[in-house]
């Protein structure tokens, strides 16, 4: 995948028009860089020289190559952060060029955040005397998740949020640090509301031990009553499983906490925004990594006295539906569990993937078909009988990602194990539920089926 490996061509354009020939001049295999690389948008300046995120030495960090084309690549700034994110679309951007200056977006410890990439402080970087050592200067705005960063006279754009506002536009004039934040309801002239901060509980950062005892990270969000030690607890995996749970406002997360729960977002092992090693973790251990770090999760917080033991649930969609079942047959400690079109099957996943994601599971699980044993061994569907608990499932009609059947042989090998489970179908939906009602049906139905299977 474009976040494992890939490369930066450069071909000059002829008087004519005509391409050149293209040489490979950074990424994967390039000149004295490493096989295991990646890059991320690749961003002119004015005076020709190049700009690129380059993880070689294990962070996306920005890197510059002089329009001269004869000196190395410069690594601007040396920092344990990610200027990048995993490419899954096109038009993905954390840098851009407002005119006078380099503005990026930048996560540190899963957590983003904007400045100033200073070229050269000791020369105007427009000045042709060339590039030194750079310097990082934090922009101060009150928000801290980032992305679809553009710049152009002196202003900054970004959609942004934080975990008390809903993500909105939000426009930054860089001289004077003046900004202004509208969301979607604000410009589409919605009627005035109360002010998320009224009811929002922002997330705390939590480190705990993973698998392997190595650090991993998570975002809990504490019950707005208060923590205590029989408070219910969701552990959520995100989708991907290359992604990550991130600190903007999530209104569902709100939903929870405003019911007396406790919410723990892992950002398990393979997730971005901590590193190229930390992604590295899942290589050919999903369905093990993952698991281990969403069990970890919810036993460190119980030993802190922050969540019962006998009230604890895991919910996921798509990957993160995998791992949610791969927890009920593979771990102790869940005592029920919710799905969201959900892998069950990874031969079938092999089998049947688009074209984007057609070998992704070559480096997640084993190369197939050569390893279908391994696929076999940690597909839900074929060790349904060691699921104990309730699960509820919920799953479109139209999805061409997971297919309905691989949802219904599980609920079916559930049923006949006298397991109590729910499926709700929806004959409009696919992979990934756009209907508003559809969504809050899902999520009042989930909180029934817990709070009758919890006792809550």
């Amino acid at each position: 995948m474009p976040w494992d490996r890939s490369q930066l061509w450069l071909a000059d354009v002829e008087p004519g028009g005509d391409l050149g020939p293209a040489r490979l001049i950074a990424g994967s295999g390039a000149p004295g860089q490493p096989v295991a690389c990646s890059i991320f948008q690749p961003l002119w300046l004015p005076n020709g020289d190049l700009v690129v995120a380059n993880d070689r030495h294990g962070w996306w960090n920005l890197e510059l190559l002089e329009a001269s084309g004869q000196e190395p690549w410069q690594r601007l700034l040396p920092m344990d952060a990610e200027f990048a994110m995993p490419q899954w679309v096109y038009g993905m951007r954390t840098t851009a060029w407002d005119g006078r200056q380099l503005v990026a977006a930048a996560c540190v410890q899963g957590s983003w955040q904007l400045g100033r990439v200073v070229l050269n402080p000791a020369e105007d970087p427009g000045g042709g005397a060339g590039v030194g050592p750079a310097r990082w200067e934090p922009i101060s705005c009150p928000f801290d998740d980032l992305e679809g960063l553009r710049a152009e006279d002196g202003r900054l754009v970004a959609v942004a949020g934080n975990g008390t506002t809903d993500a909105g536009l939000l426009t930054l004039e860089l001289a004077s640090g003046r900004w202004r934040h509208q969301t979607a309801a604000d410009l589409a002239g919605a009627l005035p509301r109360a002010q998320p901060a009224a009811w929002a509980t922002p997330a705390e950062a939590l480190w705990f031990e993973g698998h392997g005892g190595r650090p991993t990270h998570a975002w809990y969000h504490p019950p707005s009553g208060g923590t205590h030690p029989t408070a219910p607890l969701l552990v959520k995996g995100h989708s991907g499983p290359t992604g990550m749970a991130r600190t903007g406002l999530n209104p569902v997360n709100q939903y929870w906490t405003s019911r007396g729960w406790g919410v723990v977002d892992v950002n398990y092992g393979g997730s971005t925004g901590f590193g190229r090693a930390y992604r590295e973790r899942l290589d050919g251990l999903w369905g093990v990594v993952d698991v281990a770090d969403c069990a970890a999760a919810a036993r460190a917080l119980v030993a802190a006295g922050l969540a019962s033991a006998e009230r604890i649930a895991i919910e996921g969609g798509s990957a993160g539906g995998f791992t949610v079942l791969a927890a009920l047959c593979f771990s102790d400690g869940f005592r029920a569990g919710a799905c969201r079109y959900a892998v069950a099957d990874l031969s079938g996943l092999a089998s049947s993937s688009h074209r984007f994601e057609a070998r992704y599971l070559d480096g997640l699980v084993g190369p197939w078909p050569a390893d279908r044993a391994t696929y076999e061994a940690r597909s839900p569907l074929r060790h349904a009988d060691r699921i104990r608990c309730p699960v509820i499932f919920f799953q479109g009609l139209q999805d061409k990602v997971v297919p309905p059947e691989q949802t219904e042989g599980i609920v079916a090998a559930l049923a006949t194990n006298r397991v109590p489970v729910e499926l709700h179908r929806f004959a409009a939906e696919g992979h990934g539920f756009r209907s508003g009602s559809v969504q809050i049906e899902v999520l009042e139905a989930t909180e029934a089926f817990f709070r009758k299977h919890l006792a809550l």
